[in-house]
């Protein structure tokens, strides 16, 4: 997506006039005093399937229109602004390094920022290295942490989910699958909290954001070269030595720059998801306290209600696209260039497709959610996501004697597209 497209100047209604009710509906969803709830405005959203918003995006948000969309290829994923490191007055750097750096790294986009075949090549091989034997091989390390992480809480009545669990649980499991050295896993959060601002659509027009993001892919990146070429020294069973030292003949390996945006993605992508549905399923449990004992008393529930909890407080609210042509939708023509936001949390909660679908019901049936996305980009650690938040939520139930929400709601976290609490302070009466 091009910065003038994204820059667009909102249209102004004339005097006297007030705005048409849901132009504005999308940039309030991602004002920051929303974030507790913003379901509300989901529902006023969906009032209108296809709605173009007063600053040119067009937000959708009907569950059989994003469906639609999501294998439509006129909508394209390569929507970020192109790379553009900021001046520095230094004429080297300027004029020939910098703009060489910034056309590798818009060439080389994350696979999620990437379209067919580019996407699907990059995907493939990622996908020889999740194998279901190797997600499958994290459940006693993945439970043997989490208890651990409950163990350090004991003599404590009140714990802080976010900071105890949610997220040094997925980083540990995301270092190791991927083969970083534990000792290096504190420095990643704050790279890891950065780049996700990448999913913001308002921030990748703040100046002061673009440098940060700069910044942090740099040193992430500089940190994955080496990282990768000790790999390939010294292979050993993980994932990133797979992909570095790839030798199918039937599938070329990935180029230096994809592979380090690559190992870039999983590790953010790999716990800043997984640290919100975490989160987000023990709140809801705490305000569902009947679902939460059921829990404790029946492990075997989790599988329906983690997929509820992917629909009803998805850790992904939307995702942004780009028209590449003209689309005729519901009604409306999204026309060639205009930036797309499929607002999945909406279509998650859309009454034609989930009965009573405000209500938390683990026992509901065809369970449809856009909760790990959909389509060329459904998220590709939706199985190790689903373990993960399995055995956290059941441990957490069955250990926390009478756990109690000490603030609702609880503050949250900037970013809209990806959605949770900053923190969820949890009064409890002891570990068992």
């Amino acid at each position: 997506m091009s910065d003038t497209l994204l820059a667009e100047e909102p249209r102004v209604a004339p005097a006297g006039t007030a705005p048409a009710p849901d132009d504005t509906l999308f940039a309030q969803i991602l004002d920051p005093a929303n974030r507790a709830n913003p379901y509300p405005l989901l529902a006023r959203l969906r009032e209108r399937p296809v709605a173009r918003q007063r600053d040119g995006r067009y937000a959708v948000s009907t569950h059989a229109e994003i469906r639609s969309l999501l294998f439509d290829p006129r909508l394209s994923s390569e929507d970020l602004p192109p790379s553009r490191r900021p001046h520095t007055g230094h004429v080297l750097k300027d004029w020939i390094l910098n703009p060489i750096k910034d056309r590798v790294a818009t060439a080389h986009r994350p696979l999620i920022f990437r379209d067919p075949p580019a996407h699907d090549a990059l995907r493939h091989l990622v996908m020889q290295q999740f194998t279901v034997r190797r997600v499958r091989g994290t459940h006693d390390r993945v439970t043997a942490v989490v208890d651990a992480l409950i163990e350090r809480c004991r003599g404590r009545d009140r714990v802080c989910l976010v900071e105890d669990l949610s997220y040094p649980l997925p980083v540990a499991v995301i270092c190791e699958l991927l083969g970083v050295p534990e000792a290096d896993e504190p420095q990643f959060q704050a790279w890891a909290t950065q780049l996700s601002t990448a999913l913001e659509p308002d921030a990748r027009r703040d100046e002061d954001t673009r440098r940060a993001n700069v910044a942090s892919f740099d040193a992430i990146a500089d940190y994955m070269k080496r990282l990768i070429a000790e790999k390939r020294r010294r292979p050993t069973d993980d994932m990133l030595s797979g992909l570095a030292n790839h030798a199918d003949p039937a599938t070329p390996k990935m180029g230096d720059f994809d592979l380090i945006s690559t190992a870039i993605l999983l590790l953010v992508a790999g716990h800043e998801t997984t640290v919100n549905l975490i989160t987000n399923g023990m709140l809801t449990l705490l305000r569902h306290p009947l679902e939460l004992e059921r829990l404790r008393r029946d492990p075997e529930r989790a599988p329906r209600v983690i997929e509820e909890l992917l629909r009803y407080e998805p850790p992904v609210h939307f995702r942004t696209r780009k028209a590449l042509g003209d689309i005729a939708i519901a009604g409306e023509t999204i026309p060639k260039g205009a930036a797309v936001m499929l607002v999945l949390a909406a279509a998650s909660r859309d009454p034609a497709c989930f009965p009573d679908p405000d209500t938390f019901d683990p026992d509901r049936a065809d369970n449809q959610h856009f909760g790990f996305g959909g389509g060329l980009h459904y998220c590709v650690g939706a199985p190790l996501a689903r373990i993960e938040v399995e055995i956290a939520l059941v441990r957490l139930c069955q250990r926390l004697v009478r756990p109690c929400l000490a603030r609702d709601p609880p503050p949250y976290r900037p970013g809209a597209a990806l959605r949770g609490p900053a923190s969820l302070e949890i009064t409890i009466d002891g570990i068992l």
